[in-house]
Parts: structure tokens; sequence; C-alpha cells
């Protein structure tokens, strides 16, 4: 999501960061800042919005020199609105510091600093460590030691950048679970978030590892790690800007397929903690309050969306104990709908524009309670909603949706658990259970992303086929659907999702020797067993049968099957998010193998505006 930019060198600096800038708008944000070294001390100018209004700020202002040194960053918004006093760089004392990530313990370590008599002036967790670097400089550390010492009492995940108006020949840097590279030039250095920053300037970089610290100027580069000093490789790119803006995949829906296991940790951060078994939402404190007089729950969609509901309504219903129904925005809008004031309405949408669901909150308000949960802060959307849950998985561009869905289907979730503790519907316990496997969660999907390969392979064997047929029971029908959506939309093969024990009340008739059968099988008991028996049904008239599973090789004895894909085991409340996974890689290089337009398919827009 957020941009980080960093410059060491002798030309202008201020230029080539807010260059470097634009080049990761496509990360998102909602602000943005510079802080550069020139005339002998640190400028800092910050703006709400996108660049356009960072630059109309910069021109407003007399510069005193060219700035030979400076850090830049694209903020969006996490702890605190997107304001101007909320805007990256944070300045304390000498200190200016921008950061991505979040500081989970900034509220112990903010009292600490306001004993010491810090004055706060924004609502962020990073404005933290600006005010504790500044402090151990005062006491006499050396920039790079004060920066060892303060991450040493940060907990949480950063790529920190700061720079001390007494060494303005130098860039601090700072990498936890956070990305963060270093470009190096001829007699200048670049620091930034994601390589397409540094890419006008010099193709040689440097991948900081978590726990790396770094000292960054115009001739040197120093790193270490545990207080020692270390090496990393450098590595030439080969890549043009806009293939960096892919990360170097051919498509952008491939790239955002692999950003699922990052941005569920973005999605996560901040907001669980397993220590007593809660969710930290605090976008929803004035729902706390309701939380026990909600009777029923609408959730409004379109399209993937609308699956991302479909499987929220068993979070909800399982965890929360409310009844939830799930209906298509496009129809709720031109229907009563029995909204009352102990309904909960809930509206999905990964860009908060879609006309229909827009409208469908419309109809709704005024009448129930009404929450968003949306991807783009500020969009229509969120604005007409009560309160809004934002997803955090950064700009999805294809068309196809990927990784907004996954995110749709982790804040349901945590919606569902949230819901739970206000109303006491679940245990501690099991909270904790779920809670540990959501943790647990973004390895598992980097695990999962493993079968890419085996997923290509089967692609091979059944691209040429005009039908597909996808089922599931229980959690895996919404997947199911999902799963054919994103075939029928970037391959234009005609794909159906149907619940598996509904396949013998017609859809059977289908099935022959040439119609591949995917089928999406839980271990889940007793679904499971059920399952197989589908499956069986399936097999005796001679489908072509693709089984997606969590399933143990013990557990898939006697099943025959042209492909078989396993996944990890986290959870059954959250395998469904895994099993989706290889259905989006299927979908992927079916198209790619029919040379279709991935990320534009025809007749398709990113954003439905119209009915």
């Amino acid at each position: 999501m957020c941009g980080i930019v960093g410059y060491a060198g002798n030309r202008d600096a201020l230029a080539i960061i807010i260059g470097g800038l634009e080049s990761l708008e496509y990360r998102g944000y909602d602000s943005a800042g510079v802080s550069v070294y020139e005339g002998g001390k640190v400028d800092t100018t910050r703006a709400t919005g996108k660049l356009i209004e960072l630059k109309k700020a910069l021109e407003g202002r007399k510069r005193s020199g060219i700035a030979s040194l400076g850090i830049g960053h694209t903020r969006w918004a996490t702890h605190g609105r997107p304001t101007e006093t909320n805007a990256h760089p944070h300045t304390a004392g000498r200190v200016s510091l921008i950061h991505n990530g979040i500081i989970e313990n900034y509220l112990p370590l903010r009292a600490m600093l306001e004993a010491k008599g810090c004055t706060f002036l924004s609502e962020t967790d990073t404005e933290v460590a600006a005010h504790l670097l500044n402090t151990l400089l005062a006491e006499g550390f050396e920039p790079l030691e004060a920066m060892r010492k303060m991450c040493a009492q940060v907990k949480g995940s950063y790529a920190f950048l700061a720079i001390d108006s007494k060494h303005p020949d130098r860039v601090l840097v700072a990498k936890n679970s956070t990305p963060i590279i270093i470009g190096k030039g001829d007699g200048e250095n670049l620091i930034a978030s994601d390589i397409p920053a540094v890419l006008q300037h010099t193709r040689r970089v440097i991948v900081l590892e978590d726990g790396d610290l770094a000292q960054v100027t115009a001739d040197a580069v120093y790193i270490e790690n545990q207080g020692k000093e270390v090496r990393r490789k450098e590595e030439t790119i080969a890549w043009d800007p806009i293939t960096a803006q892919k990360g170097g995949f051919k498509h952008f829906m491939l790239k955002e397929i692999y950003d699922q296991s990052r941005v569920i940790g973005d999605t996560l951060r901040g907001r669980i903690s397993e220590h007593d078994a809660s969710v930290k939402l605090p976008e929803l404190e004035t729902l706390r309050d309701k939380a026990s007089s909600i009777k029923r729950i609408v959730m409004v969609a379109c399209g993937t969306a609308w699956h991302a509901c479909l499987e929220g309504k068993f979070f909800l219903e399982e965890f929360a104990g409310i009844p939830c129904e799930v209906d298509y925005a496009s129809e709720f809008r031109y229907r009563s709908g029995l909204i009352d004031k102990d309904t909960l309405v809930i509206a999905v949408s990964q860009s908060g524009e879609t006309l229909d669901t827009l409208g469908a909150l419309e109809a709704a308000s005024g009448k129930g309670m009404t929450l968003a949960i949306c991807n783009v802060v500020g969009a229509s959307i969120c604005r007409k909603a009560e309160m809004v849950v934002y997803t955090h998985a950064g700009p999805e561009i294809s068309v196809a949706s990927t990784k907004a869905f996954t995110t749709q289907l982790v804040a349901l979730q945590l919606l569902a658990l949230f819901l739970a503790e206000a109303r006491g519907t679940m245990s501690v316990a099991a909270r904790r259970h779920v809670l540990h496997a959501m943790v647990e969660l973004p390895a598992a999907l980097s695990q999962t992303l493993k079968v890419d390969g085996e997923v290509s392979s089967v692609a091979k064997r059944f691209f040429q086929a005009r039908d597909f047929l996808f089922l599931g029971r229980g959690r895996c029908y919404p997947i199911a659907l999902e799963g054919a959506l994103k075939l029928k939309e970037i391959s234009y093969i005609h794909a159906e999702g149907y619940p598996a024990g509904e396949m013998k009340h017609g859809p059977i008739a289908l099935i022959d020797e040439s119609m591949p059968v995917v089928m999406v099988l839980q271990r889940e008991k007793p679904l499971f067993e059920k399952t197989l028996s589908n499956l069986k049904e399936v097999e005796a008239r001679g489908a072509r049968v693709l089984v997606v599973t969590d399933a143990t090789e013990e557990d898939l004895r006697g099943v025959h099957a042209e492909g078989l894909i396993r996944v990890p085991f986290v959870a059954h409340e959250l395998s469904p998010i895994l099993l989706n996974v290889p259905l989006q890689m299927l979908a992927y290089h079916v198209a790619v193998l029919n040379g279709t337009d991935v990320d534009l398919p025809r007749n398709l827009a990113k954003s439905v505006t119209v009915e």
C-alpha cells in the first residue's frame, strides 16, 4: 500500500523523490509528504490527497537551495484519518521519519515518551518512532546506534527511513516484515519500498532482509544485522518500468494472486490479539454497543463480492449467531427488503463505487444499521455507510478480482469474530483457535502458491474444453461459484458453479467424457464423506475430474482424478481461502493458453458504475 522513497546524492533530491513516489502510485494512498535537507535545514511538506496536491504545496514555498538528501512517503491511512497532520514524514526535534507497517506496542511507548515530555501532534503509531529516535539521539547515541536501540523497543512490522538534521549526509534505514530495497547508483544511492521507484536511475538493487539496519550516503551503503556488518547480494534488474509495476510478473492478475500472502497480513495487522482472543476494530465501537440488538443481517454485493458474502454468511451465523441473508445488490435495491432498526445491512465492494451496491445501500439507509466492507478509502459506498471496515488489499489492477476477494473473506471473518465477542456467542477458547489460525494464514497461503506449477500442468490438459462444472458443498460452494466466475471472466469458457449435493437434480445430465469437473473438497466432516460420494457419481459418468482439496493422502485413497491439487490445512473455518487460490491459478493459466487478454477481458470493467 504505502510508498517509500529516499535519496542521498548530488542531484535534486526533491525531484527524484517525487518521481519515485509517482512510480508507486499504483499501490494506493490518501496523503503524501517529503522531507529534504536544503539551505542548512530539513524542510518538511505534507498534503492530503494525491501527489498533485503535494506538488501544489511544494510550489507555494520558496526553496533555499538544491536538496541533496531527503525522504518521501505516500500513506494509506491505518492509525488515524487521512489528514495532513497524520501524513508522513513525522518530525520530532532533529528527526524526520517515514514508516510502512504497524507498531503494535505504540500505546505504551507513547505513554513512556509523553512522561518524558514529548508532545504528540498526530493520531499515528509512526510518530512514536520519530520521538523515540530523537530522544536517543539527544542522549548522545550515534545515528545508527540510536536506530538500533529504537528498533529494539519497537514490536511489529516496519520499514523505517529517517534523517537527522545534525548528520545531513545520510539516510537511516530499518526493515522488519515490510519490503525495502536500496538502489545503487554512481555518486548517489536510493531507497524505496518497491523497485519501480529506482529504475529511472539505476538497475542495481539490494533487497534488505528482516532485521537489517542500513546507513545510506551518496557514496556508500553500510548494512548490519544484530550489530554485525553484513553484505547483501546486489542484483541487476532487467525490467522496464511498466513490467516493474507488475513485479516482474507477466500479468497484473498473476502478481495479485501472489500478493495475497502479503495483503492478508495487511488486513489483519493491528486488528487481532491472540492474548485476549479479541478483534480490534475501533472503527466499529458504536456497533459493539448495538451488537446484542441485531436480529438479522442482510448482505448486498455484486459479482465476486457477492461470493464473498455467501462465504461470510457461514462466519456470521456460526460465530455471531445472527441469521444472515445474501442478496444481489441489483435485486435488493428494487425491493422493500423489510429492513428495520434491528437489521444490519452490510455492503461489500472492492472499489466502493459499484452503482448497484451503492443503490442498495441507499435503499437501506435510514431504516437499519449500515456497514461497508471496502478496499478504497473514501469511496462513495464508504461515505454513505455509517461504519466502514477497510480490507487494505492495495490497488487491484486486473479486472478479475483475486486479492480483493481474499481480503474480503478475511475482513468478514474479523467482523464475525468481533460480533461474536460483543454478543458473547463464542467462547474465548473457540475465538483463540480461529485467531491463531488467522495468524498462520499468510504463511499457509505462501505454501499454497507453490502449487502453481502443478496447476499450470493441469491447465494444459484442460484448456481446450468449452464447458466446466465446479462443485462444492458447505463453505466450498461459494468457492466453486467464484472459481467458475474467474474462468468464464478471463478465458471466455462457459463454466458453472453448483452445490455438489444438487448436481443430481439436473447438471448431472451434462456430464460426459469431455466435461471437466472441478471438485472443491474440504476435509471437514461430515461434508467430506458426502462430497466424496458426489465425486464417485461424477467419476461413474466418465467425467474428467480435477480435485482441489486440503485432505490428506490417507483421506484420498480410492479417489481417481486426472488432476489432484492439495493445499495446506490451517482450520476448517479458513480452508476455503486456501482452496480458492488454485482455482484462481487455473483460470489464469487456461486464459493464457487460450490467448485472451487476462488483465482486461472483453466487455468487463474494474468498477461497474452503471446499472
